[in-house]
């Protein structure tokens, strides 16, 4: 996550991108203000498709907390091998971060503060401690969380008010009471939890190294 993710207030982003984007933690962004921010937000503004295209860009970064050096290392793993599709493929590894599972699985109630879970210590993946929250899982893969974990202010906030429904992708289930999930399958593009035009976002990138 850059400095600028960190301090740019996560209301004043969704209302520039238009767009509720759920790993930043705050939801209705746009109920009250549904325009960008500034003197003149609420007049109806003329983009450039490059703006289009960017913006599609930003929504990936602000929402999974990437700096755009990982994102273009995300992308170049996508076309890896085969080029067709690779947006699809990179939805999938995205969505496979430990820091974005733990949070679509309703354990944290944001991707930093699930980022700041793992760091701590609290995490497990197949009973083990994993502190690096960009490690992406693969299906069979299982996140539980160490005792204190689960009595963590995060796990019991996003327990109470879960930001979003647990996705297709994976499972929860419950042994001795705590609550385990599993990574099923590879998710792809539907998976990513906002709405997001993939053909922008490809054109961004064609025109650009990544």
């Amino acid at each position: 996550m850059s400095k600028a993710q960190r301090i740019r207030p996560k209301f004043k982003t969704q209302r520039r991108l238009g767009c509720e984007l759920p790993g930043l933690g705050k939801p209705g962004a746009l109920d009250r203000k549904p325009y960008p921010p500034g003197e003149h937000g609420s007049k109806r503004r003329k983009y450039s498709n490059f703006c289009l295209q960017l913006e599609e860009k930003q929504k990936i970064l602000f929402h999974y907390g990437l700096r755009e050096k990982q994102l273009r290392r995300f992308i170049r793993d996508s076309k890896s091998g085969s080029s067709a599709n690779w947006v699809n493929k990179l939805a999938g590894l995205l969505e496979r971060r430990l820091d974005n599972l733990l949070f679509r699985m309703n354990f944290a109630p944001s991707i930093r503060s699930a980022r700041q879970m793992i760091s701590h210590g609290f995490v497990l993946v197949n009973g083990k401690k994993v502190t690096i929250g960009s490690a992406v899982l693969k299906p069979g893969d299982t996140v539980s969380l160490a005792p204190k974990g689960y009595e963590h202010q995060c796990y019991m906030q996003s327990q109470e008010s879960p930001r979003l429904e647990i996705p297709d992708y994976v499972t929860i289930e419950t042994e001795d009471s705590k609550r385990i999930g599993k990574v099923i399958t590879n998710p792809g593009l539907d998976a990513i939890p906002f709405a997001f035009s993939s053909g922008l976002f490809t054109e961004y990138y064609s025109l650009r190294k990544a």
